[in-house]
């Protein structure tokens, strides 16, 4: 790995950000000289806003290029990055302002770093710069992860110091050598977007690299300005699948029989949690005919009667449900007190173990090459950054505190147990 600095391509990718970029491309050519040869590359992932005729109108000296459909923040970047000479990638998010130093003080420290660091990432805050959008990440133990004290008051929280390891870079404010990107696979494109970023500074670390941050290398992010135009369901798809795909292509062979069982069993848990509680007659979804016969016929020995038996009952449920879906086919619709599913976040999560199913054959050649250029055990990198059991979505507080995800739990590897709000500024 080479660790000259001599050029540098800024890779945005943009879809339908046109009125960010403007914002954006006079900031990035108005960046004090970082002592390295500096080149824009904008990929316009499929606007429909006008973006290119735009920056070929105003901006004539950046390097477009134009797809015609969206394939993602992952396909995109890799994209530039393989159409790049340059020694280093910059990555920064269309939706930033960068300070006017901010280029050259990443570079300076890839410069400084030793040739065994990836990549460095730059700190984020908010568009009045007043609150912390990223400065360091954790990782949850199913793959999610978190931007840690995000949103909080810059005065109240402290920001990694210059140099300190970090577990990855974030996606929108990173420098990293261009051989080190290409050579670890780049990102996942299969990840279309998010936690593209998390799964690559895993890949780093256990290749035996390292990430550092930068924290003197800032922008200023509007926050989900761009991540709202995909929508709530289209996002937890992508924020679901992507976590699990990140734990089952990243865990050594030693971690990832271990911890499985708790990483599908809150996958499945929180689904039928949101299925359950977030829809209408949802209810139904939990109800258990054959605990409810056990129940039935225990009350009514203990009460002196003559209990029905247990599959005669599970008959009777099975053959009222024929005769409903048979009344609701007849009648074109559904008969009344059926389940529908109208909640987004449950429609994300069901959409998201279809996903899971689907591409599970290419996951699993990718988790081959990812093990197969491993240098340095999970256990070793685990010691730097505990895995974190943090309850998130409805459910998780009791099912984390469960006896039966306790005992799926590893007992000599040590999790950071925390609330949602002790992680981050959670919006009220």
């Amino acid at each position: 790995m080479s660790d000259r600095v001599d050029s540098v391509a800024i890779l945005v990718v943009s879809w339908n950000g046109r009125r960010h970029l403007e914002t954006l491309l006079p900031a990035l050519e108005a960046q004090r000289d970082p002592g390295a040869t500096v080149g824009i590359r904008l990929f316009d992932n499929g606007s429909t806003d006008g973006t290119a005729a735009w920056v070929r109108s105003e901006h004539a000296g950046i390097d477009l290029v134009v797809q015609r459909t969206n394939l993602g923040f992952s396909a995109a970047n890799n994209r530039l990055a393989e159409a790049s000479s340059a020694d280093a990638l910059v990555l920064v998010n269309n939706d930033t302002r960068p300070r006017p130093d901010w280029l050259a003080e990443l570079v300076a420290a890839l410069r400084e770093a030793p040739p065994d660091v990836a990549a460095l990432s730059g700190c984020i805050v908010d568009w009045d710069g007043k609150r912390l959008d990223f400065g360091r990440g954790v990782m949850a133990f199913d793959g999610h992860a978190f931007q840690l004290d995000y949103g909080r008051r810059l005065e109240d929280v402290e920001t990694p110091a210059e140099g300190a390891e970090l577990l990855f870079p974030c996606g929108g404010n990173m420098i990293v050598r261009r051989d080190a990107f290409l050579s670890a696979g780049g990102f996942d494109e299969s990840y279309f977007a998010y936690l593209e970023d998390v799964d690559l500074g895993w890949r780093f670390w256990s290749g035996g690299e390292r990430v550092l941050s930068a924290p003197r290398a800032v922008v200023h992010h509007r926050s989900k300005a761009t991540s709202n135009l995909l929508g709530n369901a289209n996002r937890g798809l992508l924020f679901e699948r992507n976590a699990y795909f990140t734990a089952f292509k990243n865990y050594d062979a030693e971690l990832w029989p271990q911890l499985m069982p708790a990483v599908q069993l809150t996958l499945l848990a929180r689904t039928q949690h949101l299925l359950a509680r977030c829809n209408p007659n949802g209810d139904v979804l939990a109800q258990d005919p054959f605990r409810a016969a056990v129940d039935g016929s225990e009350a009514a020995a203990s009460a002196g009667g003559a209990p029905r038996g247990l599959w005669q009952r599970a008959r009777d449920v099975v053959a009222l449900r024929t005769r409903l879906r048979g009344l609701a086919r007849r009648l074109g619709g559904l008969p009344a007190g059926a389940p529908a599913v109208v909640d987004d976040q449950t429609v994300a999560q069901v959409r998201a173990l279809s996903a899971i199913v689907r591409g599970l054959d290419g996951a699993s050649e990718r988790r081959r090459l990812v093990q197969a250029r491993r240098r340095r055990p999970d256990r070793e990198i685990l010691e730097r950054f505990p895995l974190y059991v943090v309850p998130t979505y409805p459910g998780d507080e009791q099912l984390f505190a469960s006896e039966g995800f306790r005992s799926l739990w590893p007992e000599d590897l040590a999790p950071v147990r925390l609330r949602l709000d002790d992680v981050m500024e959670v919006e009220r």
